[in-house]
């Protein structure tokens, strides 16, 4: 074997070991596991949809101790939840930028699996773009994605880059193939909040909503490139939207004045900055565009 592979060899294998020391399974169930990384002394983050339970949790550790730990909080829109563990006591030493990784970057996801030890996953950046909203209508900035394909036992892992510094986070939850990286700024914000109020703060309308196509003789009037917008379906008793004066039947073209095609462009625009401030809307009523302002409030239990 040629000397530069040994040595490219021997390099990754070196990688490898470093970020095992930080990388444990997370397991809520009598088989299977996912991998979770010690983020700082006593936090451990994994991948949200990974934790089938909030309860009985258990992890692995690097020196094959088996212990409790306990659920501080999840984010489906960024696909991170964070455990507290006093045990887990060797978190990542060097973070590197997201940004840093560029299309055709090679990297390596290392997990970690419940009996057999350390996995680890080569591969490279497939797609780097500065942001791209998810389907849970979260905005990744940047979105990344990884050509890999992880076996369930890495997913919740850390992604490595060229230097052996951590990068984020591999989730396959908002990609059809391979694995996004979910970069170290985002979770370090998740993990505060998490920490702090045990949940992300979302903002909300108290509306039931649906896509709906608008009349090329209205689009024309307004204006308008988008064909769609949404039209509300419901409105929640004393919700924002209610007390703003929105009716059912009223089709919401702008929120913030920003154009609303789709239900995304609305979620985008509910994140926890948003909460208790007011938002210019723009709709349609009775086929003249009418205007209001709402005042986003904080949406609890699964409220939209």
């Amino acid at each position: 074997m040629p000397a530069e592979l040994i040595d490219l060899s021997n390099n990754l294998a070196e990688i490898v070991e470093r970020a095992a020391r930080s990388a444990v399974a997370v397991h809520t169930e009598p088989r299977g596991s996912a991998s979770g990384i010690v983020w700082r002394p006593g936090v451990i983050v994994t991948a949200e949809h990974a934790l089938r339970r909030d309860e009985e949790i258990q992890v692995t550790l690097p020196d094959g101790r088996v212990i409790s730990a306990v659920l501080a909080g999840r984010d489906s829109g960024t696909d991170l939840a964070v455990l507290r563990c006093s045990e887990a006591a060797v978190a990542l030493p060097e973070f590197g930028e997201a940004t840093r990784l560029k299309t055709g970057s090679i990297t390596l996801v290392v997990g970690r699996t419940r009996a057999s030890g350390p996995v680890a996953a080569l591969g490279l950046v497939s797609l780097v773009v500065p942001e791209r909203r998810t389907w849970t209508g979260s905005v990744l900035a940047p979105y990344i994605r990884l050509d890999v394909r992880l076996q369930p036992t890495a997913v919740g892992g850390v992604v490595v880059d060229a230097h052996g510094h951590a990068s984020g986070i591999a989730t396959t939850k908002f990609a059809r193939f391979g694995a996004i990286v979910i970069a170290p700024h985002t979770i370090s914000a998740v993990v505060d909040t998490l920490l702090e109020k045990g949940r992300i703060p979302r903002g909300y309308l108290g509306v039931g909503l649906q896509p709906v196509r608008l009349p090329e003789a209205l689009r024309q009037s307004l204006e308008r490139n988008e064909k769609t917008a949404a039209i509300i379906l419901d409105v929640e008793q004393n919700g924002p939207a209610h007390k703003a004066g929105l009716v059912i039947g009223d089709i919401l073209v702008s929120l913030g004045g920003r154009q609303i095609a789709q239900l995304e462009d609305i979620q985008s625009q509910l994140q926890g900055g948003a909460i208790g401030k007011p938002a210019a809307v723009k709709f349609i009523r009775g086929g003249a565009l009418q205007e209001a302002s709402i005042l986003i409030g904080e949406r609890f239990h699964g409220r939209e």
